[in-house]
């Protein structure tokens, strides 16, 4: 690729048509933990521990620590899970078949774990922000949600309060754009290969996500209910009309 091309877009490009399939897989999975709490705490404790292992291992010039997150996942998985929650917490074979890998490249060149920074990061800030809206207006909405599941907590991972959103994807793309500019070709091509790993290794421990039978059932209902409440109205306006005409 051109030199005068930024890394931080190379690297998206690189990765454009895998991550294409993370997020129909994302879509596809974690769409229901719209409706439903396990879902989304699976879909948050599968991710603990790779977000905990890269902000204790990579140096705060390539993770600045605004943007850490271990204490929001531990504070958000104990409003889902309660408070022994680490106590009976046993990663996923996936998570420890992904957590290998990032010791694997940290001995290769420690440099490499900014591919798994920048992308997972960046999908924090945008993806993550989206599947948090859309998760808020579908606990509002749902008439099968619980008594306390209207409310804002459990969404800590999400919230940046002292720093702007824009600000802080803007300082992960300096950071990549600046590091991509003083490395070698070879280190180059291992960044770009490890971004396409990032997304490989996501895919498969969001795969490994359950709890869905139970959501879709309950989103089916709901959909369902939703479309017969639109089949009533449209008949009773019907009807209405129509006795109007006969009188």
């Amino acid at each position: 690729m051109a030199q005068n091309v930024p890394f931080s877009k190379q690297m998206r490009l690189a990765t454009r048509e895998i991550h294409s399939v993370s997020d129909a897989l994302v879509n596809a999975k974690l769409a229901f933990a719209l409706y439903d709490n396990r879902v989304w705490a699976e879909g948050l404790l599968i991710f603990y521990d790779i977000f905990k292992h890269l902000e204790q291992h990579v140096p705060h010039d390539f993770l600045p620590p605004e943007i850490h997150r271990t204490a929001q996942f531990e504070q958000d998985l104990r409003f889902y899970l309660g408070d022994g929650w680490l106590d009976r917490h046993i990663p996923k074979p996936e998570v420890r078949a992904y957590l290998n890998h990032l010791q694997e490249i940290e001995r290769e060149n420690a440099n490499l774990l900014l591919a798994f920074v920048y992308h997972l990061y960046m999908g924090l800030l945008s993806g993550g922000q989206i599947l948090q809206k859309r998760r808020s207006l579908g606990r509002r909405i749902n008439p099968f949600r619980g008594a306390d599941e209207g409310t804002v907590e459990g969404a800590a991972l999400t919230t940046f309060e002292d720093h702007s959103i824009y600000e802080l994807k803007q300082r992960l793309r300096k950071i990549v754009d600046e590091f991509g500019a003083r490395i070698d070709d070879e280190t180059r091509q291992r960044m770009l290969d490890e971004s396409r790993k990032v997304f490989e290794l996501n895919n498969t421990i969001i795969r490994t996500v359950k709890g869905v039978g139970s959501a879709n059932v309950r989103t089916v209902l709901y959909v369902g209910m939703a479309i017969a409440a639109i089949i009533m109205a449209q008949y009773i306006f019907r009807y209405n009309v129509n006795s109007k005409q006969d009188r």
